[in-house]
Order: C-alpha cells, then structure tokens, then sequence
C-alpha cells in the first residue's frame, strides 16, 4: 500500500518557520536515530522522497546535501544515497548556508550591486574587467576548476558601486562560497560535473557596465545569477545522465557480443 503523502508545510504555533529542505532534512535524521535503515541501506530515491513529503526535488535534493556533509550518508552517483553511519538520540541534524540560499542572496544583492557600479565605475575598472573575461575563459581550460578570475571579476564590480557596505556583503558571500560545508559540497559536484563560470554571461554583464545602463546592469547580472543557480540544481542530475550512458553503452556492448555467439 502506498504511502499517504507527508505535508512538511503546515507549522506548530510559536515554532520559527524552517525550509522545507530543513524539515525533511530532520525526518530523514530521525529515521535514522529510530533505526529505520540500518548502514549501508539504501535511502528512497529523490523522486519518493519528493512525492512521500509534497515537496520539490531541489529541496530533497539540499535535505540529502545536510545529510551528506554531517556523514550520515553516501551519495553515488547514478547509485542513490546510502546510509554512512547512523548518529546517536543525543546527536541533532546541524544546518549551514546553503548554495541555493548563497545564490539567492548573490543575485539580489549583486544585481543592485551591478545597477550602481553602472552609474560610477570608470575607464580603467572596465578595462580590467574585460581582462577578466578573458581571464575566465582561459582558466576554464585549465585542469583543477580555478575561479579567481571569476571571483575577481565580481569584486571588482563590488568595488565600482562606491559603497563599502555593499563590497563588504559581496565579499563576504564569496567567503561563505567556500567555508560553508554544504555549499562546498555543491560546488565540488558541480565541478565535477563540469559545470564552470559561463563567459557569454560575464561579457552581456560587462557590456550593461560599458552602456552606463543600470537597468541593463542588473538584468544581466541577475540573468547570470539565475543561470548558475540552474547549474547547480542540475549538476548532480547531469552526473547521474553520464553515468546512465556509461551503463547503456556497456549494455549494447554486451548483447552486441551475445549476438555474435
């Protein structure tokens, strides 16, 4: 008998609001400590997971992305998520910054950032800007994933709004890219997946920049944010479609040699 769909968006009264990833997040510990699934089992797939809870697969997605960076469990690519260990009844489920909550927080506030350094960057700052475009497509050639180009890039556009308080908050959600457990985690995937900083993005930033158009600024950077935003959500996904070739192919492989028997 299938089972009834769990609401994780109803709240108790007095109780702060948490993500929905938050909360599946929990009920997946708590499985866990009640011992539902013992090490090495296998957890449900995204998609049960999505249909068990009512909640999107982005969001069993970052639940199972705490889970994996506290230890509890493996996720294989191509394979699903495996329990590592199992943590104890005094162990509670720890939460730092998501990546989709970093790039959220990056497009609202970069995209501002962008509008005003239209207004006030000068000759000079656009002349390294385009260096740094350029800076970016050679090290995506590069082997090991270097993003200082990028993150270059994107400081210094901070620096051109003239407003140290914004240039502080860029700054600090570049330190948080890479501090935070699980957007470390994320990134790593999406490296692995091949996933790097898009050039025709930072050129269409760039040329707003050029225009002195702050609406165009922001439109451009927000349309760049968004489009790593959709990167990441995806990596995983396009880890697992590489993986589905490699076994396709040996399957062909295989019955291409039977029928030759």
């Amino acid at each position: 008998m299938a089972q009834p769909k769990k609401n994780l968006n109803s709240q108790e009264a007095g109780v702060q609001p948490e993500r929905l990833y938050q909360k599946l997040a929990r009920d997946l510990f708590s499985d866990l400590v009640a011992g539902r699934y013992a090490v090495g089992d296998r957890l449900p797939a995204e998609r049960e997971l999505s249909v068990q809870y009512n909640v999107s697969r982005p969001a069993v997605r970052e639940a199972m992305i705490a889970l994996e960076v506290q230890g509890l469990i493996e996720v294989r690519i191509g394979s699903g998520a495996y329990v590592r260990k199992l943590p104890g009844e005094a162990d509670a489920p720890g939460f730092t910054v998501t990546a989709f909550e970093l790039m959220e927080a990056r497009l609202l506030i970069e995209g501002e950032a962008a509008a005003l350094a239209a207004v006030h960057i000068r000759d000079d700052e656009l002349v390294e800007l385009e260096r740094l475009v350029v800076e970016i497509e050679r090290e995506n050639r590069l082997p090991g994933g270097s993003t200082d180009a990028d993150h270059a890039f994107h400081m210094l556009i901070a620096t051109a709004t003239r407003n140290a308080v914004i240039r502080n908050q860029v700054e600090e959600m570049w330190r948080l890219r890479s501090t935070s457990p699980n957007c470390a985690l994320l990134l790593e995937k999406a490296r692995t997946a091949n996933v790097q900083p898009v050039v025709e993005e930072h050129k269409a930033v760039l040329d707003a920049l050029k225009a002195r158009d702050p609406a165009a600024a922001r439109a451009a950077m927000r349309g760049h944010m968004s489009a790593v935003i959709n990167h990441l959500l995806f990596a995983t996904e396009e880890e697992a479609i590489e993986a589905a070739r490699r076994n396709v192919a040996t399957t062909r492989e295989r019955y291409a040699r039977a029928a030759q028997l």
